[in-house]
């Protein structure tokens, strides 16, 4: 567990760069546009932070959590296993016996 602490800035960051990808796009059209370069950069530095704290805010709220659940709903494979779990869950139950 030498670099867990930096494995997990680096989901932070990697989550909140994911959600707001987007926004890369509008903060190069500035920068082609207007030549500002040091604005541009600073925008751009901005927007690095923002993806740290948006993703640390992902996980922390547990969105991560809902969005794995809406992939498993949708994943055909998730689906097949957890139909066969509620089988075996039923294999599984003591039956009554009536005397």
């Amino acid at each position: 567990m030498k670099y867990y602490r930096l494995m997990l800035w680096k989901a932070y960051f990697d989550k909140g760069y994911g959600v707001t990808s987007y926004f890369k796009y509008l903060i190069a059209f500035y920068g082609m546009s207007s030549l500002d370069v040091s604005l541009t950069m600073i925008l751009g530095m901005f927007y690095g932070v923002s993806c740290f704290f948006i993703g640390y805010f992902w996980y922390k709220c547990k969105l991560v959590d809902a969005e794995h659940e809406v992939n498993n709903v949708v994943n055909p494979f998730i689906r097949e296993m957890r139909d066969k779990m509620e089988a075996l869950k039923e294999i599984s139950k003591p039956k009554k016996i009536l005397v």
